[in-house]
């Protein structure tokens, strides 16, 4: 079965039929037979939509490219063409550079390239401790009977 969507088919009656073929050869001894009982009978080409003579003729026929080229991706429908989230985002984007910008000279300030980073803490500017629970190797969990949530019985 050819593809549905661009084959030879045989109108009979100015109806289609159910004979469709990718080639038009294929359809010849069948258009043949028909044109015995169906004198106004045509072969004709369908794609896109329509019947067209040939596909040479479909081809012609094609949209034309577009005139104004692709759309970058700025574009938006409208009168101006702008987002309007643009300023919010472009704000944004500039704060967020320039806190990157200070924790970054921050973590860099006072360190020659040999020297290991350790966590300072910014306020007092030395060096934070783990918690205890952490030096285990791993946190503990409280224990059940602790917790606020836990079910009192009733007596």
């Amino acid at each position: 079965m050819p593809p549905r969507f661009a084959y030879w088919t045989i109108l009979a009656g100015g109806l289609p039929t159910a004979f469709r073929a990718a080639e038009r050869d294929d359809l010849l001894p069948t258009f043949r037979r028909i044109q015995e009982k169906h004198p106004d009978a045509e072969m004709k080409w369908f794609a896109r939509g329509r019947l067209w003579a040939s596909p040479e003729d479909a081809r012609d026929h094609a949209k034309p490219p577009r005139a104004h080229g692709h759309r970058d991706r700025n574009w938006r429908p409208g009168g101006d063409h702008r987002d309007r989230r643009e300023t919010h985002q472009a704000a944004a984007r500039a704060r967020n550079q320039s806190r990157r910008r200070e924790r970054f000279a921050r973590k860099q300030r006072g360190l020659a390239p040999d020297q290991p980073r350790e966590p300072v803490s910014e306020q007092t500017g030395e060096k934070r401790k783990k918690p205890d629970s952490m030096i285990a190797g791993r946190a503990r969990k409280p224990h059940p009977s602790s917790s606020p949530h836990r079910r009192k019985r009733r007596s």
